[in-house]
């Protein structure tokens, strides 16, 4: 039997290769694993020429990391540690409103999860120090991620994955401030951060602000194949 195909979006920047330097389609292996180790099938979706057509045959996607959404896309003025990719905020909209759209099974990490706000009406924070007071969710110095818990709510799909709380990896600098039309489901109990947002009418639609694809709890793109499954 073959198993579920799972979208990964992908970042254009310079890479090396060898010896030469050229532009490309990249994103860490980690997503691939984290999908292969769950049972799908990974396959690559470019920011260039965007359509529609690249949902087609699949089973899943995860809109993955990266750069800062454009704060254009909110109504908001840009921060001056605001970086952003506006062609990949363009493709990767018309992906995400299109797949949730069609109900399919959608997880969205990190950058992901704050594009997924922003496509159901919500805002973030551009520069959580400014808003927090503390470097917690992206620390300036040592490892390369913070961690703490995040508590989930009673009843979400969150929780029934994950439990009552889950110990996360962080590295980001913006953060959801309203979520919009989706339902807030997790939180960083130091800060009240929200860190889990879910739309409740859909089969699976979860963001998540960590990076489960760089731990080995890899529940998260288990419950997304599993969902792919049923297609």
């Amino acid at each position: 039997m073959s198993r579920p195909v799972i979208g990964l979006t992908t970042y254009a920047e310079e890479a090396r290769f060898g010896l030469n330097d050229t532009f490309a389609a990249v994103l860490p292996l980690a997503y691939v694993q984290a999908v292969h180790n769950s049972g799908g099938r990974a396959v690559l979706i470019t920011p260039d020429a965007p359509d529609v057509d690249a949902l087609d045959g699949l089973d899943g996607i995860v809109f993955t990391g990266g750069s800062d959404v454009d704060p254009a896309l909110y109504g908001e003025p840009a921060h001056p540690t605001t970086q952003v990719k506006p062609e990949r905020d363009a493709a990767e909209m018309l992906l995400l409103r299109a797949a949730l759209a069609a109900d399919l099974p959608t997880l969205a990490i990190c950058r992901g999860m704050q594009l997924m706000t922003v496509a159901y009406g919500g805002k973030l924070h551009q520069h959580l120090p400014e808003v927090l007071g503390h470097d917690n969710h992206r620390p300036v110095s040592g490892p390369r991620f913070g961690f703490h818990r995040v508590d989930l709510a009673p009843g979400s799909l969150a929780r029934g994955l994950l439990g009552e709380s889950v110990e996360v990896n962080s590295f980001h600098h913006q953060g959801v401030a309203d979520p919009g039309k989706l339902t807030a489901t997790g939180w960083c109990p130091e800060d009240n951060l929200i860190e889990v947002v879910e739309d409740p009418a859909l089969r699976f639609a979860i963001g998540v602000q960590w990076h489960p694809e760089d731990t080995t709890d890899h529940r998260l793109f288990a419950a997304l194949v599993n969902a792919g499954s049923s297609s």
